[in-house]
């Protein structure tokens, strides 16, 4: 069975709402990574990770270019929990050997498996308010106040007096006169000594075409009784959930905000999740399908609420490790090992990008106030995987110094490196800080979650190496929301899967064992003060916060399959099920062997760490590239 081709609906002039969406751009020089790799266009298939496409000239190989990234061993990536044999596997060969299904919070998996419009609940109307006493208007002020209404009589106004001059009988005629005669105000005026309500236009003119339009059906009419949120599911392949909506808010002329989810997901991947949009008909959204590259949108419902971050249960996952050398055993005794014991929580490769210069670098910079190192280490030229318009600002930055001339060099501005220059522009060396502050604040706070993380990896590492997977005297447990120093007596009683270490922050303790007092002589030797972990500048101050140390999956399952071409895809995804296309089969007899496995996580967990477990292989890009690019060879 051939690769199937990436979701295709159309072309996006078919569809009038993206007016405005990009041609696409040339290829880049690096396209396969993570950070970098774009979707499949029309018509090809989608390539294997490291292979180059036919006729494309690349001055330096994927791999020579990752030979400068991050390995785990510099994240504190370092011990397992499992003493199985580790076997060799080719993870994310091709993107649709990840799959990640959202699971939502009543705990369902979601696939997408519906296309159709929700029908419309039957809109009752609304009798017109009438007022209370029906004869408060006579037939001849009915007639006068109709000809003002529509600026036919020669008078700017109507004077009504008021007979029975009681504050009910008034208000029961201002109430008559605003009902039954949409864009005239009205007022109550004495002359001598009588009461007069009178009608006026309180625009003139304008007034009276608001009213005509106000009188017509409006465009995005909304009815009272549907929610105020259509939600649906995203299915994506190879992209990222935040290109994803903004590539949805262009072609619906939104902002980004109006749009809310419970997480974002891996972009070289097929993913599967729930998405929220205040006010956009199924219909709307339904319509896109016609138009988008990639992205399906189905399941629609309306309800009254937006989706919150971290409001799913989990992920549910199913992966594919091609070209597998272990054993059927091999393989038993690591499955079996992960669905009983499970795998340390690290924090995954992708916390800490793919480039020359570590996000965690970054991140310690900002936490010791050095911010002349963080301009240096976002803007100084550096070795590895790089587009060529950011060689060029990087190198324009290093000769000059100069934001503004650097800046020119980006074709994009709204890159970390181009938001940094329009701030030193705008603000100047002398003020970094105000400067740094136009990256977006998600961004900025990566660098510093990053250097927690990194923390967070070295310091589990040391107590996995001291105390192997046993709870002890001095290890944390949370109780509610609040963290516990066990006792040797309690310890006894205790299970690995409880015990949690800290992020370093202001708001956390420590564990009380050796390996615990490692965090103050960690962050003294990076020149930060373990007791004082606010920051003058509110955002970057850190409260802390508790992780587990070890995860066990849960819904395991796995199997070994054959196959005989490395080009077909080994998952059935939900769009394929939809065009009613077959299911992959395997040959039992195939050259190739690969491992299917299946899992569910908890939020805020890496399954490329699941992963490590049971291949114990190094998961970075850099060591996966180069067994890619070995066996391709």
């Amino acid at each position: 069975m051939a690769e199937s081709e990436p979701v295709q609906v159309g072309e996006k002039r078919g569809c009038p709402e993206d007016e405005e969406e990009d041609t696409p751009s040339k290829k880049p020089k690096v396209e396969k990574d993570e950070k970098n790799g774009g979707p499949p266009r029309h018509g090809e298939e989608e390539e294997p990770a490291g292979e180059a496409s036919d006729g494309e000239e690349e001055v330096e190989t994927f791999a020579d270019m990752m030979k400068h990234g991050l390995t785990e061993l510099d994240v504190g990536i370092l011990k397992y929990v499992s003493d199985h044999e580790g076997f060799s596997g080719i993870l994310k060969e091709r993107y649709s050997d990840f799959v990640v299904n959202e699971i939502s919070k009543q705990g369902k998996i979601v696939h997408l498996d519906d296309l159709s419009i929700p029908p419309e609940a039957e809109e009752v109307p609304e009798a017109p308010s009438q007022p209370e006493d029906c004869d408060v208007l006579t037939e001849e002020q009915k007639k006068q106040l109709g000809e003002l209404q529509l600026f036919k009589n020669k008078e700017d106004n109507v004077s009504i007096e008021v007979m029975d001059d009681t504050k009910e009988k008034r208000t029961l005629v201002h109430k008559a006169i605003k009902t039954q005669y949409a864009g005239l105000e009205t007022k109550t005026e004495e002359k001598e000594g009588r009461k007069f309500i009178v009608a006026y236009h309180a625009a003139g003119k304008k007034a009276l075409a608001e009213v005509k339009a106000a009188a017509a059906p409006r465009k995005h009419f909304w009815p009272k009784n549907r929610g105020s949120f259509c939600h649906f599911v995203l299915y994506k392949e190879n992209k990222d959930t935040m290109d994803a909506i903004n590539v949805l808010s262009k072609f619906l002329r939104l902002r980004p905000n109006m749009f809310s989810y419970m997480g974002t997901k891996d972009k070289r991947a097929i993913t599967v999740q729930e998405i929220a949009v205040l006010k956009i008909t199924a219909e709307r959204l339904s319509h896109l399908n016609k138009c988008l590259m990639n992205l399906k949108l189905g399941n629609f419902c309306y309800k009254n609420h937006p989706l919150k971050l971290g409001e799913l249960q989990g992920n549910h996952f199913t992966v594919i490790i091609r070209n597998i050398s272990g054993t059927d055993e091999q393989v038993r005794q690591a499955m079996t090992s992960l669905r009983q014991t499970g795998f340390i929580n690290y924090y995954g490769m992708q916390r800490f990008g793919t480039t020359a210069v570590p996000t965690q670098q970054v991140g310690r910079a900002i936490l010791k106030n050095n911010w002349k190192e963080v301009v240096d280490l976002i803007l100084k030229p550096r070795p590895g995987a790089e587009k060529e318009f950011l060689v060029r600002c990087r190198e324009e930055w290093a000769k000059t110094q100069d934001p503004e001339a650097a800046l020119k060099k980006l074709p994009n501005k709204r890159c970390v490196e181009g938001q940094l220059l329009r701030g030193l522009s705008m603000y100047g060396k002398k003020n970094i800080v105000t400067a740094f502050g136009l990256i977006p604040r998600n961004n900025r706070l990566m660098y510093i979650h990053s250097y927690q993380s990194v923390v967070w990896n070295t310091m589990v590492s040391r107590r996995i190496e001291a105390f192997g997977l046993k709870a002890v005297e001095g290890d944390l447990v949370l109780k509610g929301t609040t963290a516990h120093v066990l006792s040797a007596e309690e310890a006894e009683s205790c299970s690995i899967h409880d015990v949690v270490m800290p992020l370093p922050g202001f708001d956390v303790i420590y564990p009380t064992h050796p390996v615990g007092k490692g965090y103050r002589e960690l962050l003294t030797a990076d020149g930060l003060d373990i007791d004082n972990m606010r920051h003058r500048v509110k955002d970057y101050s850190l409260a802390g916060a508790y992780r587990r140390i070890l995860i066990r999956p849960s819904d395991v399952s796995w199997e070994v399959i054959q196959y005989d071409d490395p080009r077909i895809s080994l998952v059935h995804s939900d769009f394929e099920k939809m065009e009613n296309k077959p299911a992959p089969v395997f040959n039992k007899e195939g050259k190739y062997r690969a491992l299917r496995m299946e899992f569910s996580l908890p939020p805020s967990t890496y399954a490329t760490m699941a992963i490590r477990e049971v291949l114990k292989l190094d998961t970075s890009i850099k060591k996966q590239t180069q067994l890619n690019t070995t066996w391709f060879n």
